[in-house]
């Protein structure tokens, strides 16, 4: 090689590693550069400041598949009785008042004339005004109230002019205390709520069960103007989110599934959907194709993930200058003997973003072919190609 071509291989190494230095931002990628990654600028205030965390046994141990969402916390007290279910607006009743002898009230003095010591109203639908009507009792209160209490009401009114009255009020058809289940289920349905009491997973088996696997099945129930929403799943294991319904609840049941997003190095980028309960970082790689050996650094694995600030301060981070969450960037490092068990100890959660990160000689390939399209020493440019390749 001559003196001068010497000269401009140097200064061609020397340009090189001063655009390595810089990350190659001016190559294309599809995303950054592991050395942008693990130094930001802090300086910078139009950055979104977030943390960098090494993979370790003891972060791994402090992982979990992530936030539970929870009809318990609503709308719990699951070690409560059922709800009394009380007569309401639009419920049809029949009352049933008795005399100890015949010559009372209702009960003729003539023998023979009917049978038994009772007699039988028509059925009757509680009024808008909340009353139901009894002669000689008028308008009983029966809104908000079991019918036992409507029966004492009538015995109460009654007592000074029937002989020795009894009353008995049953429930025939519940109009008022009824809950529905709809969305993706296999039959939508509006059903009376029983005396014994009705639990969420009661209402979605007399619709027929979910139309989907229960682990991309989520539950809302909406009570007024309070709704929670639980995964199925989480219903199905955990009997404390089972909870009772009450009269007027509306059940939904909705298909959402769960993904994580593939980016970088992977034999697959993309949205890529769960299919299971859970998702480990070792299932996700292999999901989305698994590094790429041609570009992948095996030691550059990102996950992107905001983490409530309590959480990342039990990892020792300060988190003091972040407000509520804290945008995090796990570093897991393949390359170790124990990667593999980290990775398997690693719960991805919906919305995750899995990056892997192309590998510095890969860079500097892509440098070298930028370079090469204007450099007069087209020699010295293949040799450091062939060189780099030799040690990637």
């Amino acid at each position: 090689m001559k003196f001068g071509d010497f000269r401009a291989t140097i200064r061609l190494i020397g340009v090189m590693a001063a655009l390595s230095a810089t990350g190659g931002c001016f190559l294309p990628s599809q995303g950054p550069n592991s050395l942008e990654v693990v130094s930001p600028s802090p300086a910078d205030p139009s950055r979104i400041p977030y943390l960098v965390v090494d993979l370790t046994p003891s972060v791994a141990a402090l992982m979990h598949p992530g936030a539970v969402d929870t009809l318990y916390g609503s709308f719990g007290l699951q070690k409560a009785p059922a709800p009394t279910i009380q007569l309401g607006v639009g419920d049809i009743v029949n009352v049933t008042i008795f005399e100890a002898a015949s010559g009372g009230l209702f009960i003729p003095s003539e023998a023979g004339a009917r049978a038994g010591n009772f007699v039988a109203l028509p059925a009757q639908e509680v009024d808008k005004n909340g009353t139901i009507t009894v002669p000689y009792a008028g308008q009983v209160p029966a809104v908000g109230r079991s019918p036992a209490q409507v029966a004492s009401t009538i015995v109460e009114r009654l007592k000074n002019r029937a002989i020795e009255p009894q009353a008995v009020v049953s429930l025939q058809e519940s109009r008022a205390a009824q809950v529905s289940v709809t969305g993706e289920v296999n039959t939508s349905i509006r059903f009376p709520l029983t005396k014994s009491g009705d639990r969420v997973l009661d209402a979605i088996a007399r619709a027929g069960g979910p139309k989907y696997q229960a682990f991309e099945s989520y539950v809302t129930l909406q009570r007024g103007n309070q709704r929670a929403r639980a995964y199925l799943n989480t219903i199905v294991q955990n009997p404390e989110e089972n909870v009772y319904l009450r009269p007027g609840d509306t059940i939904i049941v909705a298909r959402q599934f769960r993904s994580f997003m593939a980016l970088g190095a992977t034999g697959l980028n993309g949205q890529i959907n769960f299919d299971n309960e859970t998702l480990t970082l070792s299932q996700a790689m292999g999901k989305s194709g698994g590094i790429l050996d041609s570009r992948g650094d095996p030691s550059q694995i990102f996950i992107y993930r905001v983490e409530p600030k309590g959480e990342v301060a039990k990892m020792g981070y300060d988190v003091s200058r972040f407000v509520s969450h804290v945008p995090i960037i796990y570093r897991l490092n393949m390359r170790q003997p124990d990667g593999f068990f980290l990775a398997e100890r690693f719960p991805v959660r919906d919305k995750d973003v899995l990056f892997v990160s192309n590998a510095q000689s890969v860079e500097l390939t892509k440098l070298l072919n930028v370079i090469d399209l204007s450099a007069n020493t087209g020699t010295d440019v293949d040799a450091l190609r062939i060189a780099i390749r030799s040690i990637r």
